[in-house]
């Protein structure tokens, strides 16, 4: 399917390994930097939904939502890709398709985003068990280089795949867009439980931040190995 991605906020923390690795499948190997995992809360909108071909029509409940993720990243036969501790979204419907079609957990959520100027305010309630909230307000910054191999933000960001588990079978979909136009951002406020949810400690430290405006993203169905 066709999908563009905005306002989207990374936010990323290191972590202990042995904190993730009884919560990921013991075919996938956790990815790191610089010998470190890292965990990450993405809070974003989604608009122009659709099927392939591209010329398909947007289907109604489904061409725009607000959705939060927290993430890591593993491999699988050294293939980088991104695992999901859970996935939020104000779609009732999205998140019926998505349990069902890409085998991820998705939760019912109650999302509210705004915008004024350079300043986004983003404000999440779970609405289904385990818990979880989310509040978060960041002012935009300025254009940063395009990310190259090697570098942090390359890491963070350039995944082309996600992974998946299901009754003992890993399962992987294919992810296409152009290089992430990278921006600067500020923390004005924060405050979260969406990794706590997980039985996992706070993060310490600040968050890395990085700010993507628009991408557009296609996604091929899950394969199993």
């Amino acid at each position: 399917m066709h999908q563009t991605w905005g306002k989207l906020l990374f936010m990323h923390w290191r972590i202990d390994e042995k904190l993730l690795r009884p919560l990921i499948p013991d075919e996938l190997e956790i990815d790191t930097f610089d010998g470190t995992p890292w965990i990450a809360i993405t809070p974003f909108t989604m608009w122009d939904i659709r099927g392939f071909p591209p010329f398909l029509p947007p289907v109604p409940g489904f061409s725009s939502l607000d959705e939060l993720n927290v993430r890591t990243y593993v491999h699988y036969d050294r293939v980088p890709g991104v695992w999901f501790f859970s996935l939020d979204c104000n779609s009732a419907a999205a998140v019926l398709a998505a349990r069902n079609l890409f085998l991820l957990p998705y939760y019912n959520a109650d999302i509210e985003l705004e915008q004024e100027g350079k300043t986004i305010d983003y404000e999440l309630d779970r609405e289904e068990e385990p818990e979880a909230s989310f509040r978060a307000s960041w002012k935009i910054g300025e254009t940063i280089p395009f990310s190259h191999p090697g570098s942090l933000e390359f890491f963070l960001t350039e995944r082309y795949c996600l992974y998946t588990e299901d009754e003992g079978q890993i399962y992987q979909a294919r992810i296409y867009h152009e290089p992430w136009p990278l921006q600067k951002a500020t923390l004005k406020a924060f405050s979260s439980t969406m990794i706590e949810s997980q039985d996992l400690p706070t993060p310490k430290g600040e968050p890395i931040l990085h700010y993507c405006d628009e991408l557009s993203v296609e996604i091929w169905p899950l394969k199993n190995f």
